[in-house]
């Protein structure tokens, strides 16, 4: 590819401002500027890379980002079911790729880790309109590419944030629809500077409602950039981050008022008032920041050769606060008079304060038939995890109960290292060979006090915990290109991935979990003319330990996580695309998936005639996965004319189940949901472009939940009398509902 085909493929892709003009750029810049396309390269697949995988650029992310979170945006993509609390996108969202859930999936900005290492999750709601400041994304499906950080146990995500504008530019973003969501956003580019520095960075906020009652949502983001360009070399220094305060809609709406109130929302009960109104507690919120900062140097040793390298910090401190009604005292740490049994309605808030940093680094090589990159990276993560009672009612002014002291303590402590060598070797004009071997060292230390009361020990639970791994992760694959159009490929990989700290202090004493084991078998075709694209992924992905609830309980009462030693994933994964006519697309994707456990055996509580409750063992065989729909489907009609756009975007998901027996009681019914796209762009004297858009989400107002959870699920009585019982919790999302949508760029 000459220079000139790179720099205009590269001005194409930045931010949302005028042409650049290759003269207005200094040669050695120039250079600089090309590494811009290389800097998350040894984290990514490529067209030759033997893995299923999906690419997301600027232009797909600008036209559905009206302030919904990431995990919507990758609804499009093959496997992908997005969630939400609030019934909106906005706020705690979640998504799962292949059934497999979100703290099994690896997670990066710029090729740097953003999981959280002790829960192994990303919490999107700290990262609020993120997508407003992406250049592209990736999603890898099953084992994928070695990259950076938590274990990629099912699929991993890279997202590359944007290019310093070269211009200089603005951008006013701003929406408002349904639940008093609006969303505002404001962008700025100061261009090449000095021949060598550029500047940009970007704010927004958004606000909602919520579906769910009380389910509102507060958040404020930022991001900006620094670039310092020489001959060959790119230095940048990027900042961003969040601060959100959250009505709790996590309890979900219980399955008995989804008939009759499908907002209810139960979090921040007080009881009633003397006319029997129910009364809420106003500041039942969750309030957290998250800071990032990322330094990095990109430096071109040789036309064939780069070298990258970065540092990042991560800061995180919030808590949330909640109303408990009868709380026994004693399990805060508070005695009254030394009554251990007394109660009273308590408010208490839990918090988390951690620092997480480190370094990454590749070297990658591109020669002739050879593409080689050599990386990796070390990361330290130090976490307190601390709890306050805030208020006790009647209790309010007695002095010994001090209800502001901590009543636990305890702490995270995890160093992370891993090294990887990935090369692809071009054995023969139609046929690459790939071959990818990573290395990862983890240590992980938990220790003082948990927030769940030790009935036994009459004290909060003690941590104490030390545990090492060295995992060894191979993959090997081969591609093959039948011809211009036809393209084959297979690949065999396999991942480890540690317990979280959740597994650690739900375990028994006598029975600490242990890593799992993921083996990936991935083989797909592709066809790709100018009219038609058509590709299909058959996977097999089998699991060794993997960790599940099965009912049972731990020591102090609470859901216990077990290894179950044998299960897996099977699917396949269709995807095809058409040019209709002139302006008029359709692509679509369909996966059908079996997602079983072997030889698993359920745990239920049993209540007895005289009220004694005891777990039972039932043994079950061979039962699926929980929230693993068996069909996933999306399509997207797409049409432009003119300055005319529109887009209908349609979604499907089979039934999942709660749990994993497999119970037609405890499941998610299938979906099927409509969401239309209407844009225009006005031309106007004087700016870029002025874009208003329309959104109508759930076209059809279908009522459905996209998720769930057994609260608790217990056998009472005995013999022909014996009944399960279930409280179920769901969560309902909104029916049909309505943004505007307006975007000026100048």
């Amino acid at each position: 590819m000459t220079m000139k085909k790179v720099f205009l493929f590269m001005t194409a892709a930045t931010l949302p401002c005028s042409t650049l003009l290759a003269e207005n750029i200094e040669t050695d810049s120039l250079n600089a500027l090309n590494l811009r396309e290389v800097e998350v390269i040894s984290v990514r697949a490529n067209t030759k890379t033997p893995v299923a995988y999906s690419n997301m650029d600027r232009e797909e992310i600008e036209t559905f980002n009206s302030g919904k979170d990431i995990p919507f945006l990758l609804t499009l993509t093959p496997s992908v079911i997005a969630t939400s609390e609030a019934g909106t996108g906005i706020g705690y969202t979640g998504f799962r790729i292949r059934g497999t859930d979100a703290n099994r999936i690896n997670i990066t900005s710029n090729g740097i880790p953003l999981n959280d290492p002790e829960s192994h999750g990303v919490f999107w709601v700290n990262m609020p309109d993120f997508a407003s400041s992406l250049q592209d994304l990736q999603i890898q499906r099953g084992v994928g590419t070695s990259t950076n950080g938590a274990g990629a146990f099912g699929a991993s995500i890279n997202m590359k944030t944007e290019n310093v504008p070269l211009e200089s530019c603005g951008e006013l973003n701003g929406s408002y629809g349904s639940f008093n969501t609006a969303k505002a956003t404001f962008k700025l580019g100061t261009g090449l500077l000095n021949k060598h520095w550029a500047f940009n960075a970007r704010l927004s906020s958004i606000s909602s409602d919520g579906f769910i009652d009380r389910a509102q949502v507060d958040l404020q983001s930022y991001f900006a950039q620094g670039a310092y360009f020489n001959d060959n070399t790119l230095l940048k220094l990027i900042t961003f981050g969040g601060k959100e305060k959250t009505y709790h809609a996590w309890d979900g709406v219980p399955s008995d008022s989804l008939p009759v109130n499908r907002t209810y929302n139960p979090s921040g009960n007080m009881g009633s008032d003397a006319n029997g109104a129910p009364l809420y507690y106003e500041n039942q919120t969750d309030n957290y920041r998250q800071t990032h900062y990322q330094l990095s140097l990109l430096r071109r040793l040789n036309p064939g050769l780069n070298l990258n390298l970065a540092l990042h910090y991560t800061q995180g401190f919030g808590y949330y606060e909640e109303y408990k009604k009868r709380a026994r005292l004693m399990e805060y740490g508070l005695h009254p008079d030394g009554n251990p049994s007394e109660r009273s309605d308590l408010v208490r808030q839990k918090y988390l304060d951690n620092d997480f940093y480190g370094g990454i680094f590749s070297l990658d090589y591109t020669e002739n038939k050879w593409t080689v990159s050599l990386g990796g990276g070390a990361n330290q993560y130090d976490g307190n995890h601390f709890g306050k009672v805030i208020w006790i009612k009647n209790y309010a002014d007695d002095t010994d109960l001090r209800p502001h002291q901590e009543y636990y303590r305890g702490t995270g402590k995890k160093a992370d290292a891993n090294v990887y060598l990935k090369a692809n070797y071009q054995l023969s004009r139609p046929v690459s060979l790939y071959g990818d071997l990573q290395y990862r060292a983890i240590d992980y230390q938990i220790a003082g006090r948990n927030d769940e009361w030790d009935s036994a020990n009459k004290e909060m639970q003690r941590l104490k915990f030390h545990e090492t791994f060295q995992f060894l992760n191979p993959k090997a694959g081969v591609f093959y290109q039948i011809d211009g159009n036809n393209t084959l490929y297979g690949s065999f990989s396999v991942a480890h991935r540690e317990p979280n700290r959740n597994n650690y202090t739900d375990s028994n004493a006598n029975e600490i979990p242990k890593p799992e084991q993921l083996s990936d078998y991935e083989l797909g075709y592709t066809f790709n003319n100018r009219t038609f694209t058509a590709g299909v992924n058959v996977y097999y992905m089998q699991y060794t330990n993997q960790l599940v609830l099965n009912g049972r309980v731990n020591d102090i009462g609470e859901p216990l996580t077990s290894n179950v030693p044998d299960s897996y994933r099977a699917g396949v994964e269709l995807q095809l695309g058409a040019r209709i006519a002139e302006g008029l697309k359709w692509n679509g994707n369909l996966t059908l998936s079996r997602n079983k456990i072997k030889d698993y055996s359920e745990y239920v509580n049993c209540i007895g005639e005289d009220g004694s409750e005891r777990q039972e063992a039932e043994y079950l065989g061979t039962v699926p996965i929980s929230f693993s729909p068996e069909i996933i489907a999306n399509s997207l009609f797409s049409w432009d004319h003119r300055s005319f756009s529109a887009g209908l975007q349609s979604s499907y998901a089979g039934k999942q189940y709660l749990d994993n027996s497999g119970s037609e009681e405890r499941k998610i019914d299938p979906y099927f949901v409509n969401n239309l796209r209407l844009g225009y762009r006005f031309r106007l004297k004087g700016i870029k472009s002025l874009q208003l858009n329309l959104l109508i989400n759930n076209l059809f107002d279908a009522q459905y939940e996209n998720n769930g959870y057994v609260y608790y699920s217990w056998y009472e009585g005995s013999g022909d009398n014996r009944k399960r019982n279930n409280d179920l919790r769901y969560f309902p999302q909104a029916g049909i509902n309505a943004m505007v949508h307006l975007i000026l760029k100048y």
